[in-house]
């Protein structure tokens, strides 16, 4: 028994090694890497359909940002606050962009029956998106407490898990790293909003 804790905190201690070094790279580097396309000030590529096989080009008007400006200053007191508004403006942007890219009737989690089909997303797209959103959010300057950190992923089947990815922030007085994971949910549900290291021990999950 104490041989296995032992490997197992061994396991968990790599793999936390690992996530710190994932998120510590350029979050543009992400999409690179994922066949994705890094935002620009006031537009996205939307992707869906699982691993970014399908990409679709969403414009923000002016409206749109003084609206994810004003969601966002309802943050503006405290970090603790600030992340709950992120939350809402996630849930927010996945609503403006589900007439567009026909993701109104995303499922969220494990729906592997749905793979490539337009509109569905697996956790690599949600993860992309949502660095998206963020990324706009922080080039506007509407994050107060908080930077726009790389994506991570867990699992990989090392510890007996699938592997999984969510979008991540930084909290600017802490350094803490916290997850902002848009996949255990439907389309316009608000993210899971935890520790780092919360999300990195939390049950299996494939995305």
């Amino acid at each position: 028994m104490t041989i296995g804790k032992a490997a197992a905190g061994v396991v968990i201690a790599a793999m936390l090694a690992g996530c710190a070094g994932q998120m510590a790279g350029a979050p543009t580097a992400w999409y690179g890497a994922h066949n994705a396309v890094a935002p620009g000030p006031d537009r996205f590529v939307v992707c869906h359909a699982f691993g970014c096989a399908r990409r679709t080009s969403v414009k923000l008007t002016r409206r749109d940002l003084n609206r994810l400006k004003r969601i966002l200053r309802a943050g503006y007191r405290s970090p603790e606050r600030e992340r709950k508004a992120i939350g809402r403006a996630i849930a927010w942007a996945e609503k403006r962009v589900a007439p567009v890219v026909g993701s109104a009737n995303d499922i969220g989690g494990l729906d592997m029956h749905n793979a490539g089909v337009a509109g569905q997303m697996d956790c690599l797209d949600e993860a992309t998106n949502t660095t998206s959103v963020l990324l706009i959010a922080q080039s506007h300057g509407y994050l107060k407490h908080h930077r726009v950190a790389s994506p991570v992923a867990r699992g990989f089947f090392l510890d007996g898990r699938y592997p999984h990815a969510t979008a991540v922030i930084v909290e600017k007085k802490s350094g803490s790293g916290y997850a902002v994971d848009s996949w255990p949910h439907g389309n316009g549900v608000e993210p899971d909003i935890m520790p780092l290291e919360a999300w990195f021990a939390a049950s299996p999950a494939s995305g």
